[in-house]
């Protein structure tokens, strides 16, 4: 009998496997997103000193549209990219958190990088 897959443990699997390969440093910190069913959250991250430097969400006052579709990833990633460029953050790794690079990911980068993040 074939039994179905678990896909919050396959995510969470592929989450840690990439997180043992990046981390985030001062010059080049981690940019983490999460999408859950309502919202899509981005934070860049030093993890050597164990902050937060920016976060966006779908949540924030500049966000017009408040659910998880590519519209709203579009806007979280310009907006992520705009607040980083005023902290003078321009490098950044890009960590999916174990998600595919498809949809709403992959919409969130995109803009990120248009608004001037290199990663």
């Amino acid at each position: 009998m074939i039994s179905k897959t678990d896909r919050k443990f396959e995510r969470n699997r592929r989450h840690i496997r990439v997180r043992r390969k990046i981390s985030g440093t001062s010059e080049c910190p981690r940019l983490c997103m999460y999408r859950s069913n309502t919202g899509i959250y981005a934070q860049i991250i030093d993890d050597v000193k164990g902050i937060t430097l920016v976060s966006a969400s779908t949540l924030d006052k500049e966000i017009k549209t408040k659910h998880a579709n590519k519209e709203a990833a579009k806007e979280v990633g310009s907006l992520i990219a705009a607040r980083a460029k005023e902290k003078k953050i321009e490098n950044v790794v890009f960590d999916r958190s174990g998600y595919l690079y498809h949809g709403v990911v992959k919409e969130l980068a995109e803009a990120a990088r248009e608004g001037g993040l290199k990663f």
